[in-house]
C-alpha cells in the first residue's frame, strides 16, 4: 500500500492513521502528485482545500471538505470515514492517533471547556466512540486531583536498570538478559551511583524538589541484595527525601524476588512495588519467554505482603500469543483473588524489536477488545477505577493501557509522567531526562547512552548533558 502525501506537513497524522486500519500491512510513504497504478490512500491540502482518494481492496472512493482551521483532524477525519467504509474497522479511539489523549481532553478542561464539551467534540469531530469517552473522563477526573500535587519547582527521578533475567518475546524495551550483561553490572552500580549523586547536587543548586522516584527498566530485581542497597541508599543519602510522595521499585519479574531484597527495599522506604505476571497461564508464560510460573507470582507476592508492602501492582497483557478468552479470564480472576492495590492492563503491542514482530500479522488480526471489555467489568465490580493510561503505535487493535487502582493507591510517578505534569530527571542507561517549563507547555529532552556498554565507556561526556538543564531552568525559571 501506497500512501501518497500532497502539499501538506501532515505525513505523521496521516501515516498514523492509515497504519490504524491496515494491520501490518506495508505502508509505503511518496510525497508529491504522481498517483501509482495500484492501491494507493492520497492525501492533498491545497489553502483550504482538502481531498483524500482511496483505492483499496477493489474499491475506489474519495471526499473533499474546506476548512481553514484544523486542516489535519479534517484530513483524519476524512481518512477514517473512507477507510471505515472499505475496511468494515471502526477503532473505537476514532480518530486520535497520540500516546496521551487524557492529557489532550484535560487540555481543554484547563481553557474552561466543560466534560460534556470534550465529550461532544471528541464524539463528533474526532470519532472517539462512547465506551472510550467513558474511560478517558474517568480517567481524567482521578488524574486531576494527582496533577494538582505538583508545585512550580517539582520534579520526579527515574533509575535506570537495563537488565533482565531473560528477554520476553514481546518486549522492545532496552534491556539485557543478564546472562550475557552481567560482568557489565558492578562496574555500571559504580557509575550509576555518581550519577545519582551528580543529579543531586544539580537539583539542589537549582533549588528543585522531589516528588516521586521510580527505579525500573529492565527488571531492578536482578541486581544482588547489595547492588540494590548501594543504589537505594545512594539515592537516600543524595536527595531531601523529606517530601518524596512515592519510591517505586519495578520488581517486575517474581523469579527475581527474595526475602533479602524485600528487606533492601523495605529498609530503603520502598513505599510501592510491581510483581508482574502478564498471564497467569503456565503455557503462555513459556510460550513469551517468561522463566517462572504462575506459581511463583502468587508466592513471590504474599511473600511481599509478609515484609509489609501494601502498594504492590501487577501487569497483565491482553493478546499475547497462545492466549484465549478462557486463559484471560481465569488469569483475570487469579489476579483480584490476591487483591494488589494496582492491576495494569497493557494490550499487546507488536514493535519491530520485539521477537514477536515476525508474527506482526497473526498479532493483530486477533480480537482482544472482548478480554478487555470482561477485564474492565471485572476491576470495576472489585472497585477498582482507571487512574492514567496511554496508547503506544502498533497495539493491537488500536487499543490503550489502562492503568487501575483502588482508592487512593494511584501510581503517583505514571500520572506524572504520562501528563506530564512537571519535569523528570533520568538516571542509567536509556534514560531520557524530560525538561518541562514549569510555567508552560515547552518540553526538551536530554537522552542517556542507550546500552550499558555505552554508559560506561562514556559516562563522562554523558553526565555532561546535564549541564543542559541548568541551561533550560535558566531560560525557563521557577
Amino acid at each position: 500500500m501506497v500512501l501518497i502525501i500532497d502539499s501538506h506537513p501532515y505525513r505523521y497524522e496521516a501515516e498514523a492513521l492509515c497504519r490504524m486500519f491496515l494491520r501490518g500491512r506495508e505502508l509505503k510513504i511518496f510525497e508529491g502528485e504522481d498517483i501509482p497504478a495500484e492501491d494507493f490512500i492520497y492525501t492533498g491540502v491545497f489553502g483550504d482545500k482538502i481531498s483524500v482518494r482511496i483505492k483499496m481492496d477493489g474499491k475506489d472512493l474519495s471526499a473533499k471538505a474546506e476548512t481553514s482551521e484544523g486542516k489535519a483532524a479534517k484530513m483524519e477525519y476524512l481518512l477514517y470515514e473512507i477507510l471505515s467504509e472499505i475496511t468494515g474497522l471502526k477503532p473505537k479511539w476514532g480518530t486520535l492517533t497520540g500516546i496521551r489523549p487524557v492529557k489532550l481532553a484535560l487540555q481543554m478542561m484547563d481553557k474552561g471547556i466543560s466534560a460534556d464539551e470534550v465529550r461532544r467534540k471528541f464524539k463528533e469531530e474526532r470519532l472517539v466512540s462512547d465506551e472510550k469517552l467513558d474511560l478517558l473522563l474517568s480517567t481524567a477526573e482521578h488524574e486531576q486531583t494527582i496533577r494538582a500535587l505538583s508545585k512550580p519547582e517539582s520534579v520526579s527521578m527515574y533509575i535506570s536498570i537495563p537488565f533482565c533475567p531473560s528477554r520476553c518475546s514481546y518486549c522492545s524495551f532496552t534491556s539485557h538478559a543478564i546472562e550475557k550483561a552481567a560482568k557489565l553490572i558492578p562496574q555500571y552500580v559504580d557509575l550509576l551511583c555518581e550519577e545519582l549523586r551528580d543529579t543531586a547536587v544539580l537539583m539542589e543548586e537549582l533549588g528543585l524538589h522531589l516528588e516521586t522516584v521510580y527505579m525500573g527498566g529492565g527488571t531492578p530485581t536482578v541486581l544482588t541484595p547489595e547492588q540494590m542497597d548501594r543504589v537505594l541508599s545512594t539515592a537516600r543519602s543524595s536527595f531531601d527525601f523529606g517530601g518524596v510522595r512515592e519510591l517505586t521499585v519495578e520488581a517486575g519479574r517474581p523469579d527475581t524476588i527474595t526475602p533479602e531484597k524485600l528487606e533492601v527495599m523495605k529498609k530503603n522506604g520502598v513505599d510501592r512495588i510491581s510483581i508482574n505476571p502478564q498471564t497467569m497461564d503456565d503455557g503462555v508464560l513459556e510460550l513469551i519467554g517468561r522463566k517462572h510460573t504462575a506459581r511463583d507470582v502468587v508466592d513471590a507476592f504474599y511473600m511481599a505482603r509478609s515484609f509489609g508492602f501494601d502498594n504492590i501492582n501487577m501487569d497483565l497483557i491482553s493478546g499475547l500469543p497462545g492466549d484465549d478468552f478462557d486463559k484471560f479470564r481465569k488469569t483475570i480472576d487469579s489476579v483480584l483473588e490476591l487483591e494488589p492495590e494496582n492491576i495494569t492492563l497493557h494490550t499487546l503491542t507488536v514493535k519491530r524489536s520485539a521477537n514477536l514482530a515476525g508474527d506482526a500479522q497473526k498479532m493483530l488480526s486477533r480480537s482482544v477488545d472482548e478480554m478487555n471489555e470482561h477485564a474492565f467489568r471485572c476491576f470495576d465490580e472489585a472497585g477498582y477505577y482507571p487512574y492514567y493510561l496511554y496508547r503506544q503505535k502498533g497495539t493491537v487493535e488500536a487499543l490503550e493501557n489502562t492503568g487501575f487502582c483502588k482508592p487512593g493507591k494511584e501510581g503517583i510517578y505514571n500520572v506524572f509522567i504520562m501528563d506530564e505534569t512537571h519535569s523528570i530527571l533520568a538516571t542509567g542507561a536509556g534514560g531520557v531526562t524530560k525538561l518541562k517549563d514549569p510555567h508552560g507547555p515547552k518540553i526538551e529532552r536530554i537522552f542517556n547512552f542507550k546500552f550499558p556498554y555505552e554508559y560506561i565507556d562514556r559516562f563522562d561526556l554523558m553526565n555532561e548533558r546535564k549541564e543542559q538543564v541548568k541551561d533550560f531552568y535558566e531560560r525557563y525559571p521557577l
